[in-house]
């Protein structure tokens, strides 16, 4: 019986429920003589320091030391990308932003320490803005372009809207906060435990601090409690200093922010601004797309660059633009570095394209969802950087059978009766797709290791080099690696992501964490199952071609193990008896991928998945509030590994998404300072404001030729599928309007669209029914 392809629990979903599954945090009660670390942060978006006096913090109760510049063992920096991120900076450059750290017995001595660190400070102009940064001309790359057609030719030869959107950022808002633990082993090396996504990253930043070469330092990701992006360089900073800190006292020191802490230092989604004009016909086809895009990257470049590219990527979402352009560029501005976050960018291009649809159907007062599927790409067409869209029947595919399924037409048709006869509620309804790439966009990530070791049992460890936050990866390489040597899975034991174990990994991101090292684990599996079966072989006199292993049982093929069989266990300790290799390494890399961005042109990505979803919404306009009543999702995911894993990806992701467009604001001051520093004043979205309606399903008949057993990647994709929440609330408000003038330029609708901004939405399409039946209602009351 196959492993793949069935719904099976997630592998730490036991420990989950009942508390024992251990996180970073919960190994420091194995240290009794732990130290914690706690930041002096500066109380300034941009200043100089001047000095620092530590004397007081020093001298209070539990400090064993107070770390600063000087205590840098090697190279003050942690920046990744670039070398922009000094680990205790001569000049700040956000607010919050950690000048010192204290190290002392207990958390709370820390805390108390660290207010009486005396820091002078000359204050510093902050841009705080995406448009302050324009305006100031504050930037962190240079502009980046892809184009083809004619642009400028085509927006002349067609009717032409323009359009400005801003959409906001986004908080992680994992469950576990950032944290790490450093302690010294018996060679006096470094071992870090660190909730991070990219523990090769984390060891080489470590040692970079350190003044040591990488194979003195080992990074173990035991599990993570979420990450969504913001582990994958942001982690490196606080397993830094705890790794300092082992190092100057001998001592394990812990490194774990609080809440407001974390969401203070570290990164969020990039806000972005965009700017556009669009080209089309009376049909509502699309003949020319130009847009300028501007993101927020922060104070230092981070991940900022790719975020950036591949929303140049995406912003052509499902739809084929015959003349587009897309030019994007990175502001630097005084916030903290903005980072990835599930999408990486993809979103925001991605609604960029979608308020320009919307715009076409206002203007030609056609449904959305019509001029939608008029410009989707068909077979044969290709991408605006010149790659084929491969499979690209899957989106009208897709998009038949959801809008058979979800009754599309018929409660299009309800909502309309609905909206005429109600005043103060008004329903929307709609429909949009997804096609998202899958690969990094840095072509050198796109490599997996792996290593298997088979024990004289039977019994199996796996090794590869993703990361296990929550998303099901472990879950998926288990069964991969059971699947291919065909035994059970209890006997399949996933081991904690170690660099000494797969050295030189890429992140787990750009959703591709199944596809490169369940590609790996695979082959290494294979390679072992190639040395059992040649053994079995000659004990039970067949060819090893004829043999099978299902279930750890092998026998030859076809007869059911009704003849002479052996058990995998038995021939696994034979071979070890014969001197046979028993443990195997992995490796995949991702064939035919390559980009020219000189040029614009290449094929970055393996393949695309797809997807659309269809939800409804009830706004009331006195107040903006809204319900989403129901929510309809088909979604590609190619032959499933894990259909139970799969379908949780996907309704999280959408989940996410929606909290992103219609919930989660991020506010600054004008001084620079996070307004929105835990639950609190930041809206997160909860039961309450899931789908009162909620359906999934996977497209069937999806497998994907080159991929991990015809899987498809699915950690990102679906969070587009929010889309449509955020359209359906912008067809309810335009259902407010009396007349067709009041559309006719679009419906601008801010992001994310809270109840305040669905309620200004209302107010700024001008005299309406509502309007009316409030000066009704006053008339009366007079």
């Amino acid at each position: 019986m196959s492993s793949v392809g069935k719904s099976v629990s997630h592998e730490s979903a036991f420990g989950h429920v009942t508390g024992s599954a251990l996180y970073t945090d919960d190994l420091c009660t194995r240290f009794p003589n732990l130290l914690h670390a706690w930041p002096v942060q500066a109380p300034h978006a941009h200043a100089r320091v001047l000095n620092i006096d530590t004397s007081a913090a020093s001298a209070a109760p539990g400090v064993v030391k107070v770390l600063g510049p000087a205590d840098v063992l090697g190279e003050n920096n942690t920046g990744a990308a670039r070398r922009d991120e000094p680990l205790f900076p001569e000049e700040v450059e956000f607010h919050g932003q950690p000048v010192a750290w204290v190290l002392a017995e207990t958390h709370e001595q820390a805390v108390q320490a660290a207010q009486r660190v005396a820091v002078e400070y000359e204050v510093l102009p902050a841009i705080i803005g995406i448009e302050a940064a324009e305006a100031a001309g504050s930037y962190l790359t240079e502009p980046e372009r892809i184009e083809r057609g004619d642009v400028e030719g085509a927006l002349q030869r067609h009717e032409t809207l323009e359009g400005k959107f801003f959409v906001g950022g986004q908080e992680h808002f994992y469950l576990e906060t950032q944290c790490a633990l450093a302690y010294l082993d018996e060679a006096d090396s470094v071992l870090v435990q660190s909730s991070t996504q990219h523990p090769t990253e984390t060891q080489e930043i470590v040692a970079r601090v350190l003044g040591v070469s990488k194979n003195q330092v080992v990074v173990q990701s035991l599990r993570m409690g979420g990450a969504f992006g913001g582990k994958e360089v942001q982690a490196n900073v606080f397993a830094a200093i705890a790794a300092l800190g082992s190092r100057l006292t001998g001592r394990p020191v812990r490194a774990r922010l609080d809440r407001a802490r974390d969401m203070m230092l570290t990164g969020k989604r990039h806000p972005f601004l965009g700017r556009y004009r669009v080209g089309f016909d009376r049909q509502g086809k699309l003949h020319a797309f130009d847009l300028q895009l501007t993101s927020d990257g922060g104070y230092s470049l981070d991940l900022s660059a790719p975020v950036l590219g591949r929303a140049l990527f995406h912003c052509d979402n499902a739809y084929n633009v015959p003349n587009l352009r897309v030019v994007g560029r990175v502001a630097k501005t005084h916030t903290t570095s903005h980072t990835a976050f599930r999408g990486f960018g993809g979103p925001q291009g991605m609604v960029m394209i979608e308020d320009a649809i919307d715009a076409v159907a206002r203007h030609l007062n056609l449904p959305p969802h019509v001029v939608r599927q008029r410009n989707f790409y068909q077979e044969g067409d290709t991408t605006h950087y010149g790659q084929p869209v491969k499979d690209a029947e899957r989106i009208g595919r897709i998009w038949d059978r959801l809008l058979e399924t979800s009754a599309f037409e018929q409660r299009w048709q309800e909502a309309e009766s609905f909206n005429a006869s109600s005043t103060a509620k008004k329903r929307g309804l709609a429909i949009t797709p997804v096609k998202f790439g899958i690969s990094f966009t840095a072509k050198y990530y796109n490599q997996g290791g792996a290593l298997v070791l088979v024990y004289r049992d039977g019994s199996v460890q796996v090794n590869h080099g993703g990361t296990e936050m929550g998303q099901g990866l472990h879950t998926k390489m288990r069964q991969i690696a059971a699947h291919t040597l065909g035994i059970p899975l209890a006997s399949v034991r996933i081991m904690p992501t170690r660099t000494d174990k797969v050295p030189n990994t890429s992140a787990t991101a750009a959703s591709s964490g199944t596809d490169l090292n369940g590609a790996a684990v695979a082959d290494a599996c294979r390679t072992l199952r190639e040395r059992v079966l040649e053994v079995a072989g000659r004990l039970l006199g067949h060819d090893p071609g004829d043999l099978v292993v299902d279930e750890g049982v092998i026998h030859a093929r076809g007869d059911g193990g009704a003849e002479r069989s052996l058990s995998f266990r038995e021939v696994v300790d034979r071979a070890y008896l014969d001197r046979i290799q028993l443990s195997s390494t992995g490796f995949y890399r991702t064939p035919e991928i390559h980009y020219d961005r000189i040029k614009g042109r290449g094929k970055p990505f393996h393949y695309f998945a797809y997807g659309a979803a269809v939800t409804e919404v009830e706004v009331d306009g006195f107040t903006g509030m809204y319900r989403i009543l129901r929510t309809d999702i088909l979604h590609d995911c190619g032959a499933s590994l894990s259909p139970l894993v799969d379908r949780g990806q996907v309704e999280g992701g959408f989940i996410q998404g929606l909290g992103w467009l219609t919930q989660e604001e991020l506010w600054w001051t004008p001084e620079g300072r996070l307004g929105t520093v835990n639950a609190s004043t930041y809206k997160l979205p909860s039961l309450g404001e899931c789908p009162e309606e909620f359906r999934v399903e996977l497209l069937e008949r999806a497998a994907e030729p080159g991929v991990i057993y015809g899987s498809k990647a699915v950690g990102e994709p679906p969070f587009m599928l929010a889309i449509s929440a955020r359209e359906a609330l912008r067809q309810a408000v335009a259902s407010f309007a009396t007349t067709h003038d009041q559309l006719a330029s679009g419906v601008p609708l801010a992001s994310p669209a809270t109840a305040e901004a669905v309620f200004w939405a209302i107010d700024g399409l001008g005299a309406s029914a509502l309007s009316a039946e409030v000066s009704s209602a006053a008339q009366v009351a007079e």
